[in-house]
């Protein structure tokens, strides 16, 4: 069944580019008025601007900031809107060595990826649940299904999400909302702007639109999975690793990272 996103209100961390961004277009498309949330709030209101016909409210704010879960709930709440749906996509990845990463930035890194992803859906989902009818989607990765050498912080906090958010989808089941999490592939976004260009172990990288359109469309089932790896390639890369077993997918994934550091 196709979700109604008419006369709902989205709440979507990380809107200023990439999935964030793409997301904002094909829910504002769908009717739904959306709460636009990320640091440059240049983005966020030139991307307000790219959406009529639908109210827009846009939060310039860190998320990788101690606490800012609770700011943006109160922020929130202070503009008298009641979130209906959300898309947790904030997040970034480092790509180095674990001894020679810097230590602010792990620490950066963990409290995006997991502490404010975990406190923004506890702030909001008792009002997504008492709605019913709309999701909750938190963006993790393949790289949350294996231990990944380079980028061993990031794997780990997506491990966290896609766990965490499976679980959410079982404590959901019979309300209305639909949870899911989102595990991508290499994705042709800013990411690796961020993370660096190494960070994709060379692998193509799908489109941020492809992976968002198959987002929606998994949630537009009856029966949205509490999981989607987009892609049939990453989904046959991820059944490959869990059948050779974490020894083995660790000693590939080692040697190839090593051998994209070196080109």
């Amino acid at each position: 069944m196709a979700v109604d996103f008419r006369n709902q209100t989205t709440l979507i961390t990380g809107a200023s580019s990439g999935l964030g961004a793409l997301f904002a277009r094909r829910l504002a498309a769908r009717g739904s008025d959306l709460v636009l949330v990320a640091r440059r709030t240049d983005r966020l209101d030139a991307l307000a601007a790219e959406l009529p016909g639908v109210t827009v409210t846009t939060i310039g704010m860190d998320l990788a900031q101690p606490g800012a879960g609770a700011k943006l709930a109160a922020a929130v709440a202070e503009s008298g809107l009641t979130v209906t749906s959300l898309i947790n996509n904030a997040g970034f990845g480092t790509h180095s060595l674990f001894h020679e990463a810097d230590p602010q930035r792990i620490t950066d890194e963990i409290t995006l990826n997991v502490t404010s992803l975990t406190e923004i859906s506890r702030a909001f989902i008792e009002q997504l649940r008492a709605h019913g009818g709309g999701v909750l989607v938190n963006v993790a990765s393949i790289a949350g299904y294996q231990p990944s050498p380079t980028l061993a912080v990031y794997a780990a906090t997506k491990a966290f999400v896609l766990n965490f958010t499976e679980a959410l989808w079982a404590e959901s089941r019979g309300t209305g909302l639909k949870v899911m999490a989102l595990s991508p592939g290499a994705t042709a976004t800013e990411f690796f702007d961020v993370a660096g260009q190494g960070a994709d172990g060379g692998t193509t990288r799908m489109s941020a639109d492809t992976v968002v359109d198959l987002a929606i469309k998994a949630l537009d089932r009856r029966n949205t999975p509490p999981s989607l790896i987009t892609g049939a390639r990453n989904r046959v890369m991820i059944g490959a690793s869990r059948l050779a077993g974490r020894r083995v997918t660790l000693a590939a994934l080692g040697a190839m990272m090593r051998q994209t550091e070196r080109r």
